[in-house]
């Protein structure tokens, strides 16, 4: 697959995760949504590509060799350096966006309508 390609995809998968979490705070005040236009944009971007760093991260695991010609060793993978941080940042967007999303209406039991009615049945 070519990196056009590569990259259509990637742009196809964030466009439905925008609207996907857009679809979630459809309940909220319009400049609301359009102030966080961006933290949405991003929150999307970090959850398309946190899968494709899981996926080199599940290929190539946490750790890799170095040679820096003084010493030797195993450090942590770049991919997994970039996942982590990158969790953190997407936690921290969904965390926002949360906040912002409207509380979904829980059905009533039969025995909170009675109460709401007074006992009445």
């Amino acid at each position: 697959m070519t990196d056009k390609k590569i990259a259509g995809e990637k742009e196809k998968l964030i466009k439905k995760e925008v609207k996907r979490i857009t679809t979630i705070l459809s309940g909220i005040d319009e400049n609301k949504l359009a102030a966080v236009r961006s933290v949405i944009e991003n929150a999307a971007f970090m959850s398309v590509s946190m899968k494709e760093l899981q996926t080199l991260i599940n290929e190539k695991g946490y750790t890799c060799e170095y040679d820096s010609g003084k010493q030797t060793g195993k450090k942590k993978t770049p991919e997994f350096d970039a996942y982590i941080a990158m969790s953190k940042n997407h936690a921290a967007a969904i965390k926002l966006l949360s906040d912002l999303a409207p509380p979904k209406e829980r059905k009533r039991s039969s025995l909170q309508e009675m109460l709401l009615r007074g006992g009445e049945d």
